[in-house]
């Protein structure tokens, strides 16, 4: 069949606008056409929640970024020392741990609840104060409170060095003098001397001398038997080159000088020297025998073998 020209140039021509759509659109790949056909038929009403949960969330985030700075700095969402609930203190601790801890924490400018950082930056506050052992746990609750749990820091023992006395916990670390009463520091607590070193850091930090922590494990160990014993000083009677971490041995005085060879302190003991809860026992079986251990002469608890009673 013999074609017009000009039919046969129109043919041709939508045959090449056939070609050149295919080349502009090429064809989906099979799991592009299974999405595009769920969505057009069982999955239409997935699909307009889809669209509707992104308008929404689009708008509220515009509507956030535009009030942001207005809701974190309202008053209400301040953090304050009102707003923290905090982990009551022991009545040793004799300052307002969360009024100096939210002082220091908003020194740098006010610092919203809301903040995404907020948990963080008190947690990190709270940790560095010198009353504060341990943060166990920072939460945020409705509609503007942050709670924290605490566990805080004991003193055990005052170090007696030139310049007054400087309580230390159960680990050698040095508390804050501020808020103690001078008599109650001076009477209530063993006293630790023969130490001519100062603390390396500020308070917070440990002593940094083996012979304070020493020191501290042995009072922390004797508890409220410290004052019953009527006992008065720690004294570091001699070293012990042992491994790599110096230890010594101690003396402990009782108020009427009564001298006690205690041995070394609970985590260096020997192998042949009894456990400090036995070594406590045996002090306090011979004041409920004589009524005192003063007035029994040198005593000696830091072996087995020896009489509790040196020979006179």
């Amino acid at each position: 069949m013999h074609l017009d020209p000009m039919v046969r140039n129109c043919v041709g021509s939508v045959t090449m606008a056939k070609k050149n759509a295919k080349a502009a659109h090429p064809v989906l790949p099979p799991w592009v056409r299974r999405v595009v056909r769920f969505g057009r038929g069982p999955g239409r009403p997935a699909v307009a929640v889809l669209g509707v949960t992104l308008i929404l969330g689009g708008l509220w985030f515009g509507l956030w970024r535009m009030v942001r700075d207005r809701v974190l700095g309202s008053d209400q969402y301040v953090v304050t020392a009102e707003s923290l609930d905090v982990t009551p203190p022991p009545r040793w601790v004799p300052t307002d741990i969360r009024d100096e801890v939210c002082r220091d924490l908003l020194m740098d400018g006010p610092l919203s609840v809301l903040a995404p950082d907020a948990v963080k930056r008190v947690s990190d506050a709270f940790a560095l104060h010198p009353w504060v052992a341990r943060v166990y746990k920072v939460t945020k609750h409705h509609p503007a409170r942050i709670r924290v749990a605490l566990e805080y820091r004991r003193p055990v023992c005052m170090v007696e060095v030139t310049g007054g006395l400087y309580p230390v916990d159960a680990r050698g670390v040095r508390l804050p003098v501020a808020g103690f009463d001078p008599y109650e520091a001076s009477t209530r607590y063993p006293r630790l001397s023969g130490v001519d070193t100062m603390p390396l850091g500020p308070e917070g930090t440990c002593w940094g001398d083996e012979r304070v922590v020493g020191a501290a494990e042995i009072a922390a160990a004797f508890g409220p038997a410290w004052r019953e014993l009527r006992l008065y000083r720690i004294v570091p009677e001699g070293r012990v080159v042992s491994g790599h971490r110096p230890e010594y041995t101690y003396l402990l005085l009782t108020q009427g000088r009564t001298p006690i060879r205690w041995g070394r302190a609970p985590s260096t003991r020997a192998r042949d020297e009894i456990p400090a809860k036995e070594k406590i026992a045996r002090l306090v079986r011979l004041a409920t025998e004589h009524g005192s251990l003063d007035g029994l002469g040198p005593l000696d608890v830091s072996r087995p073998e020896s009489p509790p009673v040196a020979a006179r």
